[in-house]
């Protein structure tokens, strides 16, 4: 018997852009399959209504010509930017939508966690939507009840397991959804970003179970912007872009080749922004990544020595004294931190009509994550130039204590790293 029990052949999905997509009610299938015999019922049952339009400038590719293999067992992450088909991907799997053109072959129970909240009914309870969403996903009542003690414990949600789940929160949608579907024991298991939703501590729980139910034989596919959950995860991930697969390999040569690919991004757009605030008598043109042999990297490592560099340019020959430099660091809403030249100097900071200045930071103390950085720059109290979020940061995980060991997943992107010591 092949191991092989995820098979993808040249799938693809297209979407007319404003329009719903129409599909066949079973009873209509069955009756066109009585019409047309020679066309067989299989292939019927995975034909979709193709999208028809004169205008082919309505039609978009989420996926073109997508073609992989999972093994049982494997735990594969799927990355890529937002819009790449990650989930368009996942939905097909899922069979919540059907492809335009292609064949997928699964073999065994498929567990999917697609969406928060996808399955339950808002006015039903906790104890209730267990067993409706047990139910989608093939379960029979006894394996349910079998497993519903274990899930309740897994959510945390004991105390709410009564109540409807319309006065649940994301998290408590998102935990309650994610116990069922790992504990019926799925032989595929599907989860998308939505663990975004969940505390650290919930990540981190989850990431474990997806762990264990890899161990158990079976398989999870995962979809994450969080790379550090990748690659604690995933032994192979593959990487979408604009539709079809960029790269299908280790996960850390993928995951290299995806930061890699934000970066010169972020290089190549810093000069087009438009939305940057200043007079505009100095601008910074580019932003680039040293390590501490002064080579370009295009992402920092915990715990070694990072140099940001910031080029700029003058719009005249003009030398600008008293000039104020700094650039900070942020993730979503939270400023973690401002290197300023004010801070660390009484110099005074002259500009040229062109050059670079470096921010040079030992034992970079961030995290796994994506980070943005904000360049800032002023002369003689007038700001210059200011653009929010210039550049994308990734960091990876590095031996930051120098103990060989890593801070606990979950924590990625949210934890700055203090050097201490502790006395007993």
């Amino acid at each position: 018997m092949s191991d092989v029990v995820i098979k993808v052949n040249n799938l693809s999905k297209q979407y007319r852009i404003g329009a719903k997509e129409g599909y066949k009610t079973f009873r209509e299938t069955l009756v066109d399959a009585a019409k047309a015999p020679f066309k067989g019922i299989s292939k019927l049952l995975t034909q979709n209504s193709k999208l028809k339009t004169q205008n082919s400038k309505d039609l978009i590719w989420a996926l073109k010509d997508v073609s992989f293999e999972v093994k049982r067992g494997e735990v594969v992450g799927i990355i890529g930017r937002n819009g790449a088909g990650k989930s368009t991907l996942l939905k097909i799997l899922s069979k919540i939508t059907e492809p335009t053109e292609g064949r997928i072959e699964m073999r065994g129970r498929v567990g999917s966690l697609l969406e928060v909240g996808t399955g339950f009914h808002p006015e039903l309870s906790g104890h209730e939507n267990i067993y409706l969403y047990g139910a989608i996903l093939g379960m029979d009542r006894w394996e349910i009840s079998r497993k519903f003690d274990e899930i309740v414990a897994f959510a945390e949600l004991e105390k709410f397991i009564d109540t409807p789940v319309k006065r649940y929160s994301s998290g408590m949608y998102m935990r309650l959804a994610f116990a069922v579907a790992a504990h019926l024991e799925p032989e595929i298991l599907i989860v998308d970003e939505v663990l975004a939703v969940g505390d650290a501590a919930f990540q981190k729980k989850c990431l474990g179970k997806m762990g264990d139910v890899s161990k158990e034989g079976r398989t999870v596919l995962f979809v994450s912007h969080n790379m550090g959950a990748v690659q604690n995860l995933c032994s192979r991930s593959i990487l979408l872009d604009n539709g079809q697969i960029f790269s299908d390999s280790s996960t850390q040569k993928v995951v290299e080749i995806y930061l890699r690919s934000i970066h010169e991004q972020s290089i190549l757009n810093l000069s087009e922004r438009t939305d940057r605030n200043g007079s505009g008598d100095i601008r910074f043109t580019k932003i680039i990544f040293l390590d501490k042999d002064a080579a370009p990297i295009d992402h920092a490592v915990s715990g070694q020595r990072l140099t940001i560099r910031l080029y700029y340019k003058s719009n005249s020959a003009t030398i600008h004294k008293n000039c104020r430099v700094s650039v900070s660091l942020h993730r979503q809403e939270t400023t973690f931190f401002i290197a300023s030249t004010e801070l660390v100097s009484n110099r005074e900071i002259v500009l040229f009509e062109e050059g670079y200045l470096d921010c040079i930071i030992e034992n970079f103390p961030f995290s796994q994550g994506e980070y943005f950085l904000n360049p800032f720059v002023e002369s003689n109290g007038i700001v210059q130039d200011w653009i929010e979020s210039a550049t994308q940061l990734s960091v990876i995980d590095g031996d930051f204590y120098g103990t060989g060991r890593n801070y606990p997943p979950g924590w990625e992107g949210k934890t700055v790293l203090v050097r201490h010591r502790w006395e007993w």
